[in-house]
């Protein structure tokens, strides 16, 4: 048995005596209350706590590896034209989903074969519905991530650097802002695909930007001219806030160069406003991309996007109304989930919605 720790007369120590080993229950208590985290651990918790989010991830991760995958298992191309016996099938134009034509019906008959199915059914040029709805939704996220990551880069660059010098710097690059965010973007769209037709039309030839065509390339110039300026305002207003903090102006005191205080000590603090803006950028930039490629301004023929396949069948929206259903509810999908994606990032992320 251990002694009783006694004080001494003349010593200002405290008292051990007084107090007591802890118990194996409050040690194990203390492990719990005192598990280490971070900010990124702490908020994938509570988002993963947002039953909303977790569906909309659960379908994110769906559809992307449907659009890997799928394009591995059918044999169709999204602009082959279907063919029987090495001739064209002019009886598979605008099969129902899991129908086959005349003349696939007739081959399999005779050979004993079994055709892969088309499982939306085919288009008026006789290629399978299912395979152009996959690589449309395939173009559709590419173009939103890409666009978002643009946003993303020149936004946060131009917002710090104009948050952190402020003064006359500051209003200047702010006035510029302004200026952007006047500009029309539907009208620089069009007037970019007419310049850029006329000057790059040639140049791109047998290139890998020919597939895209001078619409998206002028749609992706867009984005990057004129769809930052919100993400730059939202930065710059949190490092005005952040740069008046005690660290920053320590680190600014032992001589810290401007560019490593932004790059150590501001914008990792403005980390919960870049993911909520890119994730709300995401749905944004698929819609944009969507209704201008239903528009006639998006990607070029054959190369499909959701937003032309919907142009496309909307003039037989009677006659063949599944053909207008199925890229109009990947759309819908894709943006929901996004979206609820996005608000589920902000309630995790945001340190004014935290309780």
């Amino acid at each position: 048995m251990n002694k009783p720790l006694k004080k001494h007369l003349f010593s200002s120590q405290i008292n051990l005596a007084k107090f007591s080993p802890a118990s194996e229950e409050e040690k194990s208590q203390q492990e719990v209350m005192s598990e280490s985290t971070t900010f990124f651990r702490d908020g994938m918790k509570k988002l993963m706590r947002n039953p909303l989010a977790v569906g909309a991830i659960i379908v994110l991760v769906l559809l992307i590896i449907t659009i890997i995958v799928a394009p591995m298992i059918i044999p169709y191309g999204y602009d082959e034209i279907l063919k029987v016996g090495g001739k064209r099938d002019k009886t598979a134009a605008n099969l129902a989903p899991f129908t086959w034509s005349e003349n696939e019906l007739k081959y399999m008959e005779e050979t004993g074969e079994q055709l892969f199915p088309h499982i939306f059914g085919t288009d008026k040029m006789c290629r399978d519905y299912f395979a152009r709805v996959i690589y449309g939704t395939r173009v559709s996220l590419s173009v939103g991530l890409f666009a978002s990551i643009l946003v993303m880069i020149i936004g946060v660059l131009y917002g710090a650097i104009a948050g952190y010098a402020g003064g006359k710097v500051d209003l200047v690059m702010m006035r510029i802002c302004d200026i952007i965010y006047s500009l029309p973007d539907l009208l620089m769209v069009i007037l970019l695909s007419v310049v850029l037709r006329e000057t790059l039309g040639a140049a791109i030839t047998g290139t890998v930007f020919a597939k895209l065509g001078t619409n998206m390339l002028s749609l992706f110039i867009v984005f990057g001219l004129l769809y930052w300026v919100g993400m730059a305002r939202l930065v710059r207003g949190q490092i005005l806030t952040i740069k008046e903090n005690e660290y920053v102006l320590a680190a600014r005191t032992i001589g810290t160069k401007p560019s490593r205080i932004l790059k150590k000590h501001i914008l990792p603090n403005c980390l919960s406003v870049i993911i909520i803006s890119v994730a709300l950028q995401v749905p944004s930039a698929i819609f944009t991309e969507s209704y201008l490629s239903f528009l006639g301004l998006g990607v070029s023929q054959p190369m499909p996007s959701l937003g032309s396949l919907a142009n496309e069948a909307r003039g037989a929206l009677q006659a063949y109304p599944f053909q207008l259903v199925f890229p109009a509810l990947m759309i819908c999908l894709i943006v929901l989930s996004l979206n609820l994606l996005g608000d589920g990032l902000r309630d995790a992320f945001d340190p004014k919605l935290r309780r």
